[in-house]
């Protein structure tokens, strides 16, 4: 794999990536019109097909050249349900073994780069061990995600007993595949105030929607708009280390994922382990370069804002006064940032993270000075976790006796909380913040209700958010008393033609009786902008996944599934000291939610079972035999 990272050969990804084409078409669309945002323009048309035309498959290779061939083990070498990573000479691959069949795949994760050997292989299918993306055997698609690409598949034939694997060297180091699709074929140009699919948020949802509509053969013209200045970005990068401990990837420049996204040798999500988290710039953290963009035809807007939508004229205006028309629309606005109301509140150097610059200013901002962070959840720990090292000192400020106590229990909080407090974490618990003093504009000093005072010169706000709802209140779209957006299964509001989806709807939860709730999850935001757009095209799908979350502090993954709001009890295996445990919440006699450290891939497991819908009992976990979990594969 060495060879990859040097000086990589320039390769057009038509084979894998764009569909083969004669000619492309010279049209440019844009979002032109007087006092319309900044857009990222789109080109050309591959060729004329919609819908209801099926996409003719690209052959797999460029040519006999370029491929490799090797036996990669006997047939008897692998059971049913087991799967093991081969050797090409070229690089790995996963070879997977199920109802007698064989099956060779790219053996990494494109997300963020898991082993796959080590996840789990059930009903034609293998999840990830780190984050729950499922990949089909047969065909390598993606299946459930996080995450935006599929496997390769390669070729396997059987001689004599021995298990043969074909494969594209190409496809053997790249170890992703963009599905293919269409583009656009209606050039804004002359009706630039209309679009036949307007994407309000520019998030995971909101992205996956317009790549799944392209998937489909979607041809016509979808634009994409977002408050941010930038293109869609990985937000959970912006406090979460992005990759796992221990995986050791190559030293490349800031620019890299970019620009070798064409030449196919590295995935931008692998470059994470290299750039972190809090201090990364935007183009590190982008979910797919410029280039995508142009090459599908998915315009993006960029710094655009709805103030206003009508759903009688199916119209929305943006602040700057710009109109556009659509047929379909996906609200996906996201969600805002709680802020302090306490005195003082106006004072410098105090942050939400919301952006990439958010991110870099507290950075710049803590190194070698005190940073106090308000709110012991998922972002605020996260961002103390990542301090720890720049700053001279940091302080958590939390209303609650633990960290994470409502969502992961009293004792999986306290053990946490050790573990912080080990890395000279200083908590001020079950107090809030009663003013922000300042010395010449800029924050000094944090005084709790406890009547302590706090030194600080950055203080970061993560006391969590709400829904970015405020310009649907006089639309006739639903919103409940939270401003949430109720949709049904198919991501529909109460409007026809009107989807919402990502961190701002509430909707039922198949797996929990069809409760209605609110996921803020990067991987379920991925999910229902898939349905979403399936449901555009009247595919009638569903909303089915399993929750799934991850967060990474002080080099511990820990790893969660399920839906564990109103749990009464908690079973933990393991050992919380040694922060080597799984905890299962239960309710009543359910288990309705796990979580794990240093015991993959069990929670994998655990959201593979949930997924097929077979319900797990309390009495199941309360032994300690897992034997109803332990499968091959893994």
């Amino acid at each position: 794999m060495g060879g990859c990272f040097s000086k990589p050969k320039p390769v057009e990804l038509k084979i894998e990536v764009v569909l083969p084409e004669k000619e492309r078409g010279k049209e440019e669309l844009s979002a032109s019109g007087k006092g319309s945002p900044r857009a990222y323009q789109g080109n050309g048309t591959a060729r004329h097909f919609h819908t209801e035309e099926r996409l003719p498959a690209p052959h797999p290779y460029a040519g006999t050249q370029d491929c490799v061939e090797a036996a990669v083990c006997h047939v008897k070498d692998l059971e049913n349900g087991q799967m093991r990573e081969v050797e090409l000479g070229w690089g790995k691959v996963l070879l997977v073994k199920e109802n007698g069949e064989f099956h060779a795949l790219g053996h990494k994760c494109p997300h963020y780069g898991a082993p796959l050997v080590k996840g789990v292989l059930s009903r034609g299918r293998v999840r990830c061990p780190w984050h729950g993306a499922c990949f089909n055997i047969s065909t390598g698609d993606l299946e459930d995600f996080p995450g935006l690409d599929s496997l390769h598949k390669f070729q396997v034939k059987i001689e004599k007993e021995k298990v043969y694997v074909w494969a594209s060297k190409q496809a053997l180091q790249l170890q992703r595949r963009t599905k293919v699709m269409a583009k656009c074929i209606s050039p804004s140009a002359g009706h630039s105030g209309s679009t036949n699919v307007l994407i309000v948020g520019a998030g995971a949802a909101g992205l996956v929607c317009a790549e799944t509509l392209r998937q489909e053969g979607f041809s016509d013209r979808i634009v994409l708009c977002t408050l941010d200045r930038h293109l869609p970005y990985d937000r959970p990068k912006l406090s979460k280390p992005t990759c796992d401990p221990g995986l050791a990837l190559p030293s490349l420049g800031p620019r890299a994922s970019v620009a070798k996204w064409n030449s196919g040798c590295l995935a931008l999500s692998q470059v994470g382990c290299i750039l972190q988290s809090l201090d990364a710039q935007p183009e590190q953290l982008a979910l797919r370069p410029k280039e995508f963009f142009r090459a599908y035809g998915i315009e993006v807007l960029t710094e655009a804002q709805v103030v206003t939508v009508d759903v009688r004229n199916k119209k929305v205006v943006f602040k700057d006064g710009f109109k556009l028309e659509y047929n379909k629309l996906l609200l996906a606005p996201g969600s805002s940032p709680k802020t302090l109301s306490c005195k003082g509140k106006e004072v410098e150097n105090v942050f939400t993270i919301r952006t990439p610059e958010d991110a870099n200013r507290v950075v710049r901002l803590a190194r070698g000075r005190n940073a106090v962070v308000v709110g012991a959840g998922f972002l605020g720990m996260e961002v103390a976790a990542y301090l720890t090292e720049k700053a001279h000192s940091v302080s958590v400020v939390e209303l609650e006796e633990t960290p994470f106590r409502r969502f992961l229990g009293e004792r999986v909080g306290r053990a946490l909380m050790k573990m912080f407090e080990n890395n000279r974490v200083k908590f001020y618990m079950q107090t809030e913040v009663s003013e922000l003093r300042a010395q010449e504009g800029k924050l000094k000093e944090v005084v709790l209700k406890s009547s302590k005072v706090v030194r600080a010169d950055v203080c970061v706000v993560g006391i969590g958010a709400v829904p970015a709802t405020g310009f649907l209140r006089q639309s006739g779209i639903s919103l409940d008393s939270r401003g949430f957006i109720p949709v049904n299964k198919m991501m529909q509001t109460n409007i026809p033609g009107v989807f919402a989806a990502g961190d701002a709807v509430t909707f039922p939860l198949a797996w929990r009786n069809n409760r209605k709730v609110n996921i803020p999850h990067w991987q379920m935001a991925h999910a229902q902008g898939r349905v979403a757009a399936q449901n555009m095209l009247a595919q009638e799908a569903e909303i089915s996944t399993v929750p799934y979350l991850w967060t990474a502090m002080f080099g511990k993954s820990l790893r969660y599934a399920g839906y564990g709001e109103g749990f009464d009890d908690v079973i933990i295996q393991g050992d919380l000291e040694e922060l080597k445990f799984v905890a299962f919440y239960t309710k009543g006699d359910e288990v309705i939610a796990v979580a794990s450290m240093n015991y993959d891939p069990i929670v994998s497991k655990v959201a593979e079972v949930l997924a097929s819908g077979r319900a797990i009992r309390k009495r199941e976990v309360e032994t300690g035999d897992m034997s109803w979990l332990t499968g091959k594969g893994s």
